[in-house]
């Protein structure tokens, strides 16, 4: 690596050559402002926050997109003129802010709000006069978006477009009236947004937040009619506790099965079951199309926002969709078939709450299909961060509670289970059942590391029992364009193909914790999150999901084997064309 010495601040260093002065500050452990920047995804060096002094220049310069390649380099961070350029441009974005930071459900969370504090800005009003007003778009069941609150930083446009490969959301109009929205001003129930949440994750303010579905639970919660029952997806153990200021990838099943329980919820149970579950019927349709000539190459169908787009872009792959409903949707559908048959409920009286990474949860539950006892399977989906707030309100100290069990039978799952919230964990995690199923005999080993990291395309090929399974993982939809792609033109031939529609898979989902672009930009945020998965499926005593002995009951007692007839009624579904529209 070739370094140079330059001097920042009037000390000398020496960095990577052709390193940006933000990134050679950072490795010297000095933070400069940013607003607009997200590494690799919007290097634009648009909103000014950056800015920095390098002698010789004729004006200030932006620091995220300024290369450091010549010796000697002079620059400061934080002089007088530099100081007063930054507090005079967040002066100017609040000018035509709506201020009503109070009661927005970023503050105290909003990279915006904290670089006003940092930069002691006192008047809000030092530049008044017209300010464009927009109607919020709530047309959505997944997110709020309010225009009213966004700085343009466009970060959501880049992460829809580089990361998403949507692209529903643009600048639109020139100079004062530059807003962000949908092609020709449309709501974005009018276009393709496959509703993944990515943009409300990196976005620096409150303009994109998810629709918070919070009081239908305390509503739900204190109806004594209700029986309301609770289960949280994998990747949520990983992560629940940097709502509450613990280390990233933290792993929190226990505090979290004690939090939930002293909401007040009738039983707290674990989606790892249902997700098993999942396994038990996509192993046994992948077995059967291999077998029995079925379409192929099978594609995994957990992820709502990767489900969405297919029906959008890829509606002449929707056969290659398994037909498996989501670990969400088998929870729920399950609740109110067997649950409510074993414990006497009528299922108009069960509540079921799911806890998801996922805004896309949100939609899916809406979908046809998804109503196994002619009520709808899943009641409300909750974020993490929903979550996090309903346990706040309630006045619980979460890093404080003792670690407390699932309540058995559905809190029973597997380590197999643990890792759908990864990308890649889906993929071992079927393959550990169906390796086995196909041999008839335990494995010698159960861990598939090929379609293991956060790499956003991944491919390995298998031998089982004589038969060769070439299988690809993917991971942000713009992976899966590119895989669906080589599919389509005849240049890759896989047997079973996992995509998550969020990159790194559901620990880096749209409903989750939400770090500023301070953190996001230097930590791999889905690595540490992942590793706590596999930490903990390493350390669980059932580690495939056929020998979940929840698994085995419910089969034996309700399902009879996986792809039964009744296993179909309950827990498979069916996709549908829908229409394309975008910003492109």
């Amino acid at each position: 690596m070739d370094m140079i010495n330059v001097i920042i601040d009037g000390r000398e260093y020496s960095v990577r050559k052709g390193a940006t002065i933000l990134e050679a500050c950072k490795s010297v452990g000095i933070d400069i402002p940013t607003l607009c920047y997200l590494k690799d995804i919007n290097e634009i060096g648009a909103c000014r926050m950056c800015v920095v002094e390098v002698k010789g220049a004729r004006s200030l310069v932006a620091a995220c997109v300024y290369p450091l390649d010549r010796e000697g380099t002079e620059i400061l961070t934080h002089s007088p003129t530099v100081l007063k350029s930054r507090r005079m441009t967040l002066e100017l974005l609040l000018s035509n802010h709506d201020k009503k930071c109070l009661s927005c459900v970023k503050s105290e969370n909003c990279e915006f709000q904290k670089l006003c504090k940092d930069y002691g800005v006192e008047d809000e009003n030092a530049y008044s006069g017209s300010a464009p007003r927009y109607e919020i778009d709530k047309s959505m069941p997944h997110m709020i978006r309010d225009n009213n609150k966004c700085v343009l930083c466009r970060r959501c446009v880049a992460v829809c477009e580089k990361n998403q490969a949507v692209a529903v959301i643009g600048a639109n109009e020139r100079g004062f009236n530059t807003h962000i929205g949908c092609a020709f001003d449309l709501q974005l129930d009018e276009v393709a947004c496959v509703s993944c949440g990515q943009c409300i994750t990196v976005c620096p303010t409150g303009a994109l937040t998810e629709v918070d579905d919070t009081q239908k639970v305390w509503d739900a919660l204190a109806d004594p009619t209700k029986h309301v029952i609770v289960h949280t997806a994998p990747s949520i153990r990983a992560t629940l506790g940097e709502c509450f200021g613990m280390p990233i990838g933290s792993l929190v099943t226990g505090k979290m099965a004690a939090a939930l329980r002293r909401l007040g919820f009738d039983a707290v149970y674990d989606t790892n079951f249902s997700a098993d579950l999942t396994i038990m019927e996509e192993a046994n349709e992948l077995i059967e199309r291999v077998q029995n000539g079925g379409k192929l190459p099978m594609i995994t169908s957990c992820s709502p926002g990767w489900i969405k787009f297919c029906e959008h872009y890829y509606p002449d792959m929707l056969d290659n969709l398994s037909t498996c409903k989501s670990p969400q949707q088998m929870f729920g559908a399950v609740i109110k078939t067997w649950y409510a048959e074993k414990m006497g409920i009528d299922p108009k009286d069960l509540f079921v709450v799911s806890v998801m990474p996922c805004t896309a949860k949100k939609f899916e539950i809406g979908r046809d299909g998804q109503s196994a006892s002619g009520y709808p399977d899943t009641d409300v989906s909750l974020t993490t961060r929903e979550i996090a707030r309903m346990i706040k309100r309630a006045g619980i100290n979460f890093t404080e509670l003792p670690d407390e069990e699932f309540d058995a039978p559905l809190g029973i799952g597997s380590g197999a289970g643990t890792i759908f919230g990864a990308t890649g964990g889906v993929m071992e995690a079927a393959l550990r059942t169906a390796v086995e199923t196909l041999t008839g005999k335990p494995a010698e080993n159960i861990e598939f590391k090929e379609v293991r990291g956060t790499a956003g395309i991944k491919e390995a090929e298998y031998d089982v029992a004589g038969l060769k399974v070439k299988v690809a993982v993917a991971s942000g939809l713009v992976n899966a364009r590119k895989v669906l792609d080589m599919v389509k033109s005849g240049e890759k031939d896989y047997t079973f193909i996992e995509i998550m529609g969020c990159p790194g898979g559901c620990v880096n989902g749209g409903g989750q914790p939400i770090q500023p672009a301070s953190v996001r930009n230097f930590v791999d945020l889905k690595g540490l999150r992942a590793a706590a998965l596999y930490k903990d499926d390493e350390n669980l005593p059932i580690r495939k999901s056929h020998e979940n002995p929840a698994i085995k009951t419910i089969y034996a007692e309700y399902f009879g084997k996986p792809g039964s007839h009744k296993a179909h009624e309950v827990l498979h579904t069916h996709y549908v064309e829908r229409k394309k529209v975008n910003v492109k």
